[in-house]
């Protein structure tokens, strides 16, 4: 019988994604008007810088899961990179929106340079953070119960970056976007950090199988190779991420640009926000009731629909834009909470198929896939609005790129919506498969103890 994990150990691990979200959602919701609006790069550089770091630091991902897994402490084998990298990645986030007066070409210089360095750092913190769910019990009940309160403190970090940050840049900077960006994530940088520490302390490492680490390398990936549900996890986390990141990305442009009323996008994430913590805490009755894959077609279909809905409102239609918007996020906001629940299964079932575990590996796929559905998100929305001739600097540029705004803000994701349910409809492991692995590793235990 797996030991029943304290409230608040699950308050201290849903930390850790209080502050992971400090550092993610100020990049896909941020940065990208950062480096355009602020920074002055233009929209087509900086799909490219998002699209080019993104994609080439997903390879780190799978590294850092073999990293994890062959890793051996006293204090565990995820744990202790928590807390290694807790200052490192609020120094650089504080570092990646700071902004020297360089040149053009220095400019896109030190953004390449601090973004890579920040999503590197990124991967050494929220690899092992994500596998650490996996190892700290074994039983599928609690372990979606751990999902939805990781989630809700995912969301917690949103409305910490999202509901504040406009207001904080305005406040602290007196005018001057440079100085705001720069204070306001000196100070969400030093939470970010404290909240991982206190994830460090809180949490227990307790799933120790015999063959977990130090294994052969190219065994645990031809594992994986090998491993469908896994492979099928991985394309829709890397849709569901891009048609998300999309959404969050062109939010305070959408708002700024197309309804001028940019403060108000504070207000709609923060609404949004407090919709994906309910949708987070009620995924767990949900997928009981309808099981896991049946409730992630049903969320996807119904998030897409509202929102492509979102292409009809006008400026003004405020009470429109926030039902729609709230409507797909309820939606949106169960999928990711679903999605790293699964990755554990995939896990229980390559422990059963293959007689091996790789839990950090496995779960690698989460940050494999919010890294390439994030680039590839940045490069649709950069590319787009660069094709509308959109320059954050130039205010003559702004009518002309309206029609990418309204695209990107409701029917663009939503075409996502289709080759995913697609994939998900393939997905292997239904409720009454997952119960069959369940009671399989029960035999294993027994029959290791």
């Amino acid at each position: 019988m797996s030991e029943k994990i304290s409230l608040k150990e699950k308050v201290g691990y849903a930390l850790g994604d209080t502050a992971a979200n400090i550092a993610w959602r100020t990049l896909t919701t941020f940065l990208l008007i950062f480096y355009t609006d602020v920074f002055g790069i233009s929209a087509a550089a900086a799909g490219v810088l998002l699209l080019i770091t993104r994609m080439s630091d997903g390879v780190t991902d799978i590294i850092m899961g073999m990293i994890g897994d062959r890793t051996n402490t006293k204090n565990g084998k995820f744990r202790p990179w928590i807390l290694w990298t807790a200052v490192p990645l609020g120094v650089i986030l504080a570092l990646t929106f700071t902004t020297p007066d360089f040149g053009p070409t220095g400019k896109l210089v030190y953004a390449y340079i601090t973004y890579i360095l920040l999503t590197l750092i990124y991967t050494a913190s929220n690899v092992p953070y994500s596998a650490l769910m996996g190892v700290m019990t074994s039983d599928e009940t609690q372990r979606t119960s751990l999902s939805s309160f990781r989630f809700a403190g995912a969301y917690f970090g949103g409305i910490l970056t999202q509901g504040l940050l406009i207001y904080l840049v305005l406040y602290l900077g007196g005018g001057d976007e440079n100085k705001g960006y720069q204070y306001a994530i000196y100070l969400l940088s030093a939470v970010l950090a404290g909240f991982l520490i206190i994830t460090y302390f809180t949490t227990k490492e307790r799933v120790k199988p015999k063959k977990e680490s130090g294994g052969n390398i190219w065994q645990d990936l031809s594992d994986l190779l090998k491993n469908k549900p896994w492979l099928i996890l991985l394309v829709v986390g890397f849709m569901f991420v891009t048609y998300n990141s999309i959404k969050q990305g062109i939010t305070v442009i959408y708002f700024k640009r197309y309804l001028n009323f940019e403060t108000m996008a504070a207000s709609y994430m923060v609404v949004l926000l407090v919709v994906s913590m309910v949708a987070a805490l009620v995924t767990t009755p949900l997928s009981n009731y309808f099981g896991k894959k049946r409730l992630f077609i049903y969320v996807m279909a119904f998030s897409a629909v509202t929102n492509a809905m979102l292409y009809i409102a006008q400026p003004g239609d405020y009470t429109l834009i926030f039902v729609l918007g709230s409507l797909s996020e309820f939606g949106a906001g169960i999928m990711p909470v679903l999605f790293f629940s699964m990755l554990g299964d995939a896990a229980d079932y390559s422990e059963i198929k293959n007689g091996r575990r790789a839990t950090g590996l496995v779960f690698s796929a989460g940050t494999f896939a919010m890294k390439f559905g994030g680039g590839a998100a940045g490069a649709i929305t950069g590319f787009l609005l660069s094709s509308y001739g959109y320059d954050g600097m130039d205010e003559t540029t702004i009518t002309g790129a309206i029609p990418a705004i309204k695209m990107l803000m409701s029917w663009i994701p939503a075409l996502i919506a289709i080759p995913t349910i697609g994939f998900l409809i393939a997905y292997p492991l239904s409720t009454n498969k997952l119960e069959s692995v369940n009671t399989e590793l029960e035999k294993l235990k027994v029959s290791h103890t």
